[in-house]
């Protein structure tokens, strides 16, 4: 057949004029005893996060003893674990048994958008606990008259509305970028990254201002949760008991090794430039912040907790009788 210019032409133009209509995940590479293995592992990751945290919302209603601000910002707390998880896991373990490996374009706005803006209500509530902590151990006699019920109720209720309008305006100018070539994302979640090398016609102003508006919140939240405990640990040095002061030493340390475990992941992941980091590192560190965080932050905040630990143990004691009844 001899070349026409004009059919040349019409294929390019039916290229360029392709739209995406969804996206390939590729996941976490490996043989299929290597994807059952790790569907085998974030499946028990995710029951253990969804018990754990389930479990914490369970006793702060049940128990009337922790209708405290402290523990309504615990429960509120691990309600938020369970979405951030299940952001993820589900699709990624769907997508791991899958053989097409396909996300829907909506769907994959709709991860996007839940991502962030879990994860920045994250944020906000590990800087909201730490300002907690702060007025009940570095002004106790004020911290009654200051952490009421209604004022906590109020800064949990920004501390949701703040993470979930923060994004819908950049998510939707990211959505209505032109993808006509591959739709192939080699990770496990659609991120700002992947999409933005898809995308056919680029958009530093939108990058720059989602960017500009990810690094706020993480540098200003975790500056603000940095300052806390360095108050703490000052007003643990003056008391006089030792025992005291090891508790408090032990919680502080547990809590920032919780913090530094989030909030050093996710600033390699979205303050720092990511084009040196090898795409498996990266799928690796999102892992950390979006997967383990979760699963340890029961353990860390609540479950070492004598007064929590007593009421999971009433709660677990009335489902036995309960089950026993009928």
């Amino acid at each position: 057949m001899l070349f026409s210019p004009k059919r040349y032409l019409m294929t390019m133009n039916r290229s360029a004029t392709h739209i995406v209509t969804e996206f390939i995940l590729l996941g976490i590479p490996g043989c299929w005893k290597t994807q059952i293995f790790l569907f085998s592992l974030f499946l028990v990751v995710y029951v253990l996060t969804l018990v754990g945290n389930g479990a914490i919302i369970c006793a702060v209603v049940c128990d009337r003893r922790l209708h405290t601000p402290m523990y309504f910002l615990l429960g509120n707390f691990a309600f938020l674990e369970i979405w951030y998880v299940s952001s993820t896991v589900p699709n990624m373990l769907a997508n791991i048994l899958s053989t097409t490996k396909a996300i829907s374009f909506s769907g994959c706005f709709l991860q996007f958008y839940l991502f962030f803006s879990l994860g920045t209500t994250e944020c906000l509530f590990l800087a909201l606990m730490a300002y907690d902590r702060y007025l009940a151990i570095c002004h106790p006699l004020h911290y009654p008259t200051t952490m009421t019920g209604r004022f906590c109720g109020i800064l949990v209720s920004l501390c949701w509305l703040t993470g979930f309008l923060g994004y819908p305006i950049p998510i939707f100018f990211i959505s209505q970028l032109p993808f006509c070539g591959s739709n192939i994302i080699d990770h496990f979640l659609c991120d700002m990254d992947p999409l933005m090398s898809l995308s056919c016609a680029p958009a530093p102003i939108t990058e720059t201002i989602f960017y500009a508006q990810s690094s706020l919140v993480l540098f200003c939240t975790v500056m603000y949760i940095l300052r806390s405990y360095i108050l703490l640990l000052r007003a643990v040095f003056k008391v006089p008991s030792a025992a005291g002061r090891q508790k408090a030493f032990a919680t502080c340390g547990s809590h920032l090794v919780v913090v530094s475990l989030f909030y050093g992941t996710v600033m390699v992941m979205y303050v720092s430039p990511t084009y040196g980091i090898p795409t498996l590192m990266q799928k690796v560190l999102t892992l950390v912040y979006s997967v383990l965080t979760p699963l340890f932050n029961p353990l860390i905040y609540s479950l070492r907790n004598k007064e929590m630990k007593h009421a999971l143990r009433n709660v677990f004691i009335r489902m036995k009788f309960s089950k026993n009844l009928f």
